[in-house]
């Protein structure tokens, strides 16, 4: 057994990676406890989107400031993490454009535009030439679109393995242990973070948040890195596409109430091929490389739960549903405050 921390961090996502930084970051001793490689969840299958304006919908209002402050905060984050980590996370505010391709989608595409211009975000809405000649990969069967330019992504992958070198120079341990009870938790450390996402059976009753599974497929293609397809995130109300520096492209993503399945189906891998072609017919030209199935932890009302539970000594940080990339920085700092406030008052 090793030796007992001031903190466990239970869970080696992306949440728990840079919740486990900023903690060590203050101090404490840290180990972060998961059954798997870091990173192998959800995590490893998400695009890495950091796009909360493109993604404002009518009845998320609540959650855009909390996600507006989470993409400002990303800047700084990624910069101090590869100082940290000596890894680059592939952060980069490039922008994204949301696309019609036919006169359905349009009226779908311009409403949530005029939504955007509402809510005071900054969005330019795009005639079709002008669209083409943002990406002119685009299809001609584009009838306008809006651009959102404070959107931005991240490889989460890249982010993980930076994140990984970085706790390791702080001397915090990623130890592959099975957490089943939160006993197993306590056994390593005074106090426990719960940063499994959509696994939460390990807690119990009374302090269990009401998080479930949600699948997503997704689908990745490999392309040359330096003669990219598209520069930016592409969206349509059926599909994205996100492209890296790296060449690589990742189109997805279905959202399936399917419990805890795991499945890759010919079903929706065909339809994200699909919608991504019908958008960007130059996909069609580059190299399989990938498709595999996450699942996003949500909760009934979308809001991650993160705070002090009610068992002494238990932070919780889950629930993050599709936005856990794109609210790392703020979810890390509020947990290694909440940490650090109760181990001062003890």
């Amino acid at each position: 057994m090793s030796p007992k921390r001031d903190v466990v961090v239970v869970g080696a996502g992306v949440i728990g990676l840079a919740s486990a930084w900023r903690i060590a970051q203050r101090g404490p001793s840290v180990a972060v406890l998961d059954r798997g490689e870091p990173g192998c969840g959800a995590t490893h299958v998400s695009a890495g989107m950091l796009a909360p304006v493109t993604e404002s919908e009518f009845e998320d209002e609540p959650l855009l400031e909390a996600r507006l402050a989470a993409s400002a905060a990303w800047p700084r984050f990624a910069a101090e993490l590869a100082e940290a980590g000596g890894l680059d996370c592939g952060y980069r505010r490039n922008g994204c454009l949301a696309v019609a391709l036919d006169a359905d989608e349009l009226a779908d595409v311009r409403r949530h535009h005029d939504f955007r211009l509402e809510l005071g975000l900054a969005a330019e809405w795009l005639l079709p030439s002008a669209c083409r000649e943002l990406e002119p990969a685009l299809s001609t069967a584009a009838a306008g679109g809006s651009f959102t330019p404070d959107d931005g992504e991240v490889d989460p992958r890249a982010l993980t393995a930076v994140l990984v070198a970085a706790l390791e120079r702080a001397g915090v341990e990623i130890l592959r242990t099975e957490v089943t009870t939160l006993d197993d938790a306590f056994a390593h450390g005074r106090t426990v973070v719960a940063a499994t996402g959509a696994w939460a059976d390990w807690l119990p009753d009374d302090a269990r948040p009401p998080v479930r599974p949600v699948k997503g497929q997704i689908v990745r293609l490999r392309g040359p890195a330096g003669d990219p397809v598209v520069e930016r995130t592409i969206r349509t109300p059926e599909v994205y596409v996100v492209p890296r520096a790296s060449g690589e492209v990742v189109v997805g993503a279905t959202v399936e109430e399917r419990g805890f399945d795991t499945t890759v189906t010919a079903g929706a891998v065909h339809e994200l091929l699909r919608e991504a072609y019908r958008a960007v017919p130059e996909l069609a030209e580059l190299e399989f490389a990938e498709a595999s199935a996450g699942l996003r932890p949500g909760t009934p009302d979308n809001a991650p739960v993160v705070g002090r539970s009610s068992v002494d000594g238990l932070v919780v940080a889950m629930g993050h549903y599709r936005n856990g990339i794109l609210l790392a920085p703020t979810t890390a700092d509020l947990v290694a405050e909440l940490v650090t406030e109760k181990a001062a008052v003890a």
